[in-house]
Order: C-alpha cells, then structure tokens, then sequence
C-alpha cells in the first residue's frame, strides 16, 4: 500500500488510544516507517536517469530491512523515546507496523499475478518465516484506493467529531480550520463523543 494509506492506518488505529497529538503522530508515523527500506528506488533512479551503473536498491532491500519483526521492536521502542503516554505508544507503535505489515501482505503485488512481495518476518537476520498470500492485491488495485478513501473519510469524520486530524501535526490553523469545515459538512455526527 501507499505510505498515505500507511499513516492514515496507523492514525485511525492508534488515535483514540493516546490523547496528545504527538504520541497519534508518532504512533501514525511508525506505521509508515517500514518504507523506509524502499528509498532505495531514489538511488536507482538517480543512477538510472545520470547513465551510471544501475543499481537495484529497491528490488534487493525494500521489505526486506524494515519490513519485520526486529524494525517493529526498533520502531516502537524508538517512538516510546519521544512520545508522553511511552507505554500506549510502545504498544500502539508496536501494532501500527503490524499493520503495516499486514496491509503489504494483502495488498502491495506487482502488475503480475506472479509479483507478489513476501514479508520476511525476521529479516535482515533471517529470510525464515517468509509470509506471502497468494491472493495479494496490486499496489495500484481498486482495493487500496477504497480502504484510502475510507480511512480518509474516517479521519475527516473524526475531525469533524473530535476537533483534530492529522493535519494539527503541520498546522494547528489549518487543522481548526479543517475541522471547522468538517463540522458543517459532518454536523449530525460531531454531537458523538
């Protein structure tokens, strides 16, 4: 899935859960943070478009690095550092990459039915447990597009209900904003808690 689609997971699954706005930010971040692995498709790209060597960062590393249990152990440890409720976001962080996970598993194939990604659980270390679904989704599916609009439609309703989205982590205006114009579009819906 897209790492859009990544945050907006890790935001609906952990903002309840926390009241600051940091700790739904980081927890929404380590939801996002396995991709951290496919940045090598820049470097491939760069080598690709200047005419030197090609590289295959991306083939060889993305889902490979991060994509685990030892990234999620790193990742949730990493986001209880900075966040203020350490135990929630340890746990919540913790589920997000889950999640992350979980999501690739179902829908991040390639054009072909043949280009599945697996998730190698304990990678780097070991390519044991490899999990993969044959029934995996294109990246580019109808599948993923429908799960991101309705994440994003739940994050405006919460908006409109709570006051808050994740646009409050760039700019508080603007998020008072959103959620001003959330609660005339959502209005029925705002009065629940």
């Amino acid at each position: 899935m897209s790492p859009i689609t990544h945050f907006l997971v890790g935001w609906v699954g952990g903002e309840r859960f926390v009241p600051s706005l940091r700790d739904k930010g980081l927890i929404a971040l380590a939801g996002v943070l396995p991709d951290v692995d496919g940045l090598g498709i820049v470097v491939d790209f760069t080598t690709r478009r200047l005419g030197w060597a090609p590289t295959d960062f991306y083939q060889t590393y993305h889902h490979m690095l991060a994509h685990g249990l030892p990234a999620a152990l790193l990742i949730a440890v990493a986001a209880a550092a900075f966040a203020r409720c350490k135990l929630a976001v340890l746990l919540l962080a913790f589920a997000a990459v889950h999640l992350h996970l979980l999501c690739d598993i179902a829908g991040s194939r390639g054009t072909t039915a043949a280009d599945v990604w697996p998730i190698y659980y304990l990678a780097p270390f070991s390519l044991t447990p490899e999990i993969l679904w044959s029934g995996q989704w294109p990246l580019v599916g109808w599948q993923n597009t429908l799960i991101t609009v309705v994440l994003l439609l739940t994050v405006l309703r919460v908006s409109a209900r709570r006051g808050y989205s994740p646009l409050g982590l760039f700019s508080a205006r603007g998020d008072a904003a959103l959620a001003a114009v959330m609660r005339r579009w959502f209005g029925p819906w705002r009065s629940q808690p």
